[in-house]
């Protein structure tokens, strides 16, 4: 059993640490410091995230995603045929992002990830999975003026991706995610979305997952563990319904738990974890569940995260304990 997280780590400290990352992204805004320079506090920044995951007790950590702006713009400005517009609300949360405007077409023009990855693998004492935004997410929450059509953008973002993890394999990744919650606001688009998922992980050989969050898999489920990747992760927070999912059909996947409220700052006792945890992932292999919060934990004060995250290993510790 692995105690891990979703994806996104809050950037700034706890205080009366100084938000170092939010003040030197000001400075190089005002031409006061260099793109290096820059460089320099985000990696820093990045081992910080990397040292409190891992003092925390988690078994498999991100770099936090430090460098990423929003949960779009990091990979997409990077392809060509995109530009990078104004900032748009991100689903119903309070964040927000600069939305992708597709230009004309799509393609992936060098690795974007891999040196974070390597970074973060060099630096880190616990093993580190590399997160990325799927191709439906990216696609939907972008303006189209060159496809006209949602699959077939999704589809040239899903071939850029499948050459960036490509890249990530040839960096040592051995565990890729994928995170998609746009497909759980427009579940229709299914039989499509499963089209773009084979294109995606096409020639992989490192294990990859899917983690849908905000919301339930109803409908779609257990249609989800026909796609072509080795865990799926569920938000048991915010997707309540997922519970009678679960009992509805065996899960044949490796399963990620996200029981943990990435977006409300109270705090789960290690038992009540340790109780989700049993009641969850009762018939699958406890070597097969990932346990985690129901997001990125972006949304948090970093002291709640970092507590979050503590009595989460402690929870997925007491469940071995009965598991095993």
């Amino acid at each position: 059993m692995f105690a891990t997280v979703v994806g996104s780590y809050p950037k700034v400290p706890n205080r009366p640490r100084p938000a170092r990352l939010r003040n030197a992204i000001n400075k190089l805004d005002r031409g006061a410091i260099t793109q290096a320079e820059l460089d320099t506090v985000a990696d820093e920044v990045t081992i910080e995230a990397l040292e409190e995951q891992a003092a925390a007790g988690l078994d498999l950590v991100t770099d936090g995603q430090i460098r990423w702006e929003d949960e779009q713009t990091y990979f997409a400005r990077e392809l060509a045929g995109i530009s990078i517009n104004g900032l748009i609300r991100w689903f119903d949360t309070n964040m927000y992002y600069r939305q992708p405007v597709v230009e004309g077409a799509v393609s992936w023009q060098k690795p974007v990830t891999v040196r974070d990855y390597s970074f973060a693998a060099e630096h880190s004492a616990k093993p580190v999975k590399p997160v990325l935004t799927g191709p439906y997410t990216l696609a939907r929450l972008s303006v189209d003026k060159h496809y006209h059509d949602n699959e077939s953008l999704a589809l040239a973002l899903a071939e850029a991706l499948n050459q960036e993890a490509k890249a990530l394999e040839e960096a040592g990744a051995t565990l890729i995610q994928f995170n998609e919650p746009a497909i759980l606001k427009q579940k229709d688009d299914f039989a499509s979305f499963a089209a773009i998922c084979r294109r995606l992980v096409d020639g992989l050989t490192a294990e990859t997952s899917l983690y849908l969050y905000f919301g339930d898999a109803e409908g779609i489920y257990p249609q989800l563990l026909e796609l072509p990747f080795d865990l799926i992760g569920l938000d048991f927070v915010m997707g309540a319904a997922n519970e009678a999912l679960l009992r509805s059909a065996p899960f044949t996947k490796k399963l990620g738990l996200g029981i943990i409220d990435a977006r409300n700052t109270r705090l789960e006792s290690p038992e009540q974890i340790a109780e989700r945890i049993r009641s969850l992932s009762d018939g699958v292999d406890p070597e097969n569940v990932h346990v985690s919060p129901s997001a990125g934990l972006e949304f948090l004060p970093r002291e709640v995260a970092q507590e979050k995250l503590r009595l989460l290993a402690e929870g997925v510790r007491k469940a071995e304990g009965v598991l095993v």
